[in-house]
């Protein structure tokens, strides 16, 4: 039922409350003026419309079957309509001396039920229509709210309900991602401790074992140790994901993975929320960048992973210690037709809206600066 989702759902039957009491007004109401009423007759059946009504929307809104758009207006509609039929029940010099035939109080439900379902936006507008509605009847609008507050009170309810609707909600939209982010913190938790627990103990085993050893067992070493690298940085890397919003994903946790033995990667303490597709394809242009490191920068050469957060954009620096490119190497590679520079690192960041600038001098090393704006 979707009473039992709704962030609004106790609002909702506090308002059925009200509406129950505003009933039991317009009853005492209409038993005191009907006398008065220019058709007493058809006062009574009005009447018995307006506790129909009333009791629809009762149960529609406790049910949850009527917390819709199309409910919530046809709702202010009759409720205009039988404060419009005071023309026809009541002459008008006592429309004049008296508030509208359904009591304000009554029509008051209308307006709380807009601003339930559309917030303080639906909530104004909707007490303007129900006062606009009043003054109609009245022919004229009073100003002088010492003696009729009508206006402001209204304007109030609906504002104040529906800032309490939309704090509700926006409270209980957290609550939610907060619980699912601390479930998947405890399972990221339970696989790390496996993890660690289990295969990366065997590998650190192995590898140390096999250096003992030595001779054959030392290749089998080494790339024990590497593996174990690799899964600590992946342990790592989840870690870093903690804490990026939904629908975003944590840059940190992207680049962490590039570090290895010739790979130094510095990173913000805090997150680099990025959309999902833009983090993806700036961490493809690192690895790119870091890929010709390892192609052309030579065995012994040294990568350095830098990523600066500055609030409006981001920008990640990949530096060598390489010897450099020679000038006009790059546009001579693009004529050969080896396009792997301009397409994966300066087309990756221009299809982002970003830029990548090339650093370099023969004996000097390399370095991309990559940056992306928010």
């Amino acid at each position: 039922m979707l009473g039992d989702q709704d962030a609004t759902a106790p609002l909702w039957r506090a308002a059925q409350l009200f509406r129950l009491l505003s009933c039991g007004y317009a009853l005492g109401f209409q038993i005191a003026v009907n006398d008065d009423l220019a058709r007493p007759v058809l006062g009574w059946v009005l009447f018995a419309v307006l506790i129909a009504w009333s009791a629809a929307c009762a149960v529609a809104y406790l049910t949850g079957y009527g917390r819709r758009p199309a409910w919530v207006v046809a709702e202010l509609v009759v409720v205009v309509v039988l404060m419009l039929s005071t023309e026809v029940v009541a002459s008008r010099q006592w429309a004049l001396d008296n508030q509208t035939w359904p009591t304000t109080l009554w029509a008051t439900n209308a307006v709380i039920s807009a601003a339930l379902q559309f917030g303080a936006a639906g909530g104004m507008p909707a007490a303007v229509v129900v006062t606009a509605a009043s003054a109609y009847v009245k022919g004229y609008l009073s100003l002088n709210f010492g003696r009729n507050a009508t206006v402001i009170i209204e304007l109030a309810l609906g504002l104040a309900v529906g800032i309490a609707a939309q704090t509700a909600r926006r409270a209980h939209d957290e609550l939610q991602r907060a619980a699912r982010l601390s479930a998947a913190a405890e399972e990221r938790e339970r696989l790390s401790r496996h993890v660690h627990d289990g295969v990366i103990q065997v590998l650190a085993l192995v590898a140390r074992r096999g250096r003992e050893i030595g001779g054959a067992a030392a290749e089998l070493a080494d790339l024990a140790g590497e593996q174990e690298r690799a899964l600590r940085r992946l342990v790592s890397s989840s870690e870093l994901a903690w804490g990026a919003d939904e629908g975003e994903t944590d840059l940190r946790a992207l680049l962490s993975r590039h570090e290895d033995d010739r790979v130094s990667v510095s990173l913000p303490a805090t997150t680099v929320p990025l959309a999902g597709a833009v983090a993806t394809e700036l961490d493809a242009a690192v690895g790119n960048a870091l890929d010709n490191v390892r192609r052309h920068a030579g065995p012994e050469a040294r990568a350095f992973v830098l990523c600066e957060d500055l609030g409006d954009s981001v920008t990640v620096s990949v530096r060598d210690d390489g010897g450099g490119i020679p000038p006009g190497r790059l546009a001579e590679a693009a004529q050969q037709g080896r396009l792997g520079v301009s397409k994966s690192i300066v087309g990756r960041l221009a299809a982002l809206g970003g830029e990548a600038v090339l650093h370099t001098e023969v004996g000097e090393g390399t370095e991309w600066e990559l940056c992306i704006r928010r």
